[in-house]
């Protein structure tokens, strides 16, 4: 990602270009069955809405992302609640994830396709992995993001490789067409 884009970014989220709130209740149905609990890793955080979550549910969280500014807002929040919340600022076009294992890693609203055998390799045996991208049907409403961050239809499910899929669905939640996944690495490592 260029210098001018991360200023962008941060441009945005100084401004309080963010959403806030609770995450999508299906991502709350991921645990039911059991409980989320260990080390988690959410990526592309942003001021950490899926973080704070996570963090609220007893999870040890690192929140990434190339904006240093979304990432003082998550600490912030973090601080104000008594969470504890540790944050890295990376460039996830040049710099390497953090390394693993992750009982949960997190993407939202981030499409990097060359990342998803990372995100893959950094799980816990057992561990999920938990997506939620728009799909270019969203083009069909909006502009933005342009078809460059968009996925294909079908295309999520392919992204997550020998995953075992618990969860998959498309369609259009909050004026937004999406692709959601969970998807389990099998005790084996595959």
């Amino acid at each position: 990602m260029s210098e001018a884009d991360r200023e962008r970014w941060d441009r945005r989220w100084s401004e309080g270009g963010h959403a806030d709130g609770a995450p999508p209740d299906w991502l709350r149905e991921v645990g039911s069955d059991e409980p989320l609990r260990g080390r988690a890793l959410d990526v592309a955080a942003g001021a950490g809405r899926i973080a704070l979550w996570l963090a609220r549910e007893g999870l040890e969280v690192l929140a990434v992302d190339v904006s240093p500014v979304a990432l003082a807002l998550a600490r912030a929040a973090a601080e104000s609640e008594g969470l504890v919340l540790e944050t890295r600022a990376l460039d996830l076009e040049r710099d390497p994830l953090p390394p693993g294992p992750f009982d949960l890693v997190t993407c939202f609203d981030y499409l990097q396709r060359d990342l998803f055998p990372a995100l893959a390799a950094r799980l816990s045996p057992r561990g999920i992995l938990a997506c939620e991208i728009a799909t270019v049907r969203n083009l069909e409403r909006h502009a933005h993001p342009s078809r460059r961050f968009l996925l294909e239809r079908g295309e999520l499910k392919g992204l997550v490789g020998p995953l075992e899929l618990l969860h998959y669905r498309e369609g259009w939640w909050d004026d937004r067409a999406v692709a959601r996944i969970a998807a389990r690495r099998r005790a084996s490592g595959g």
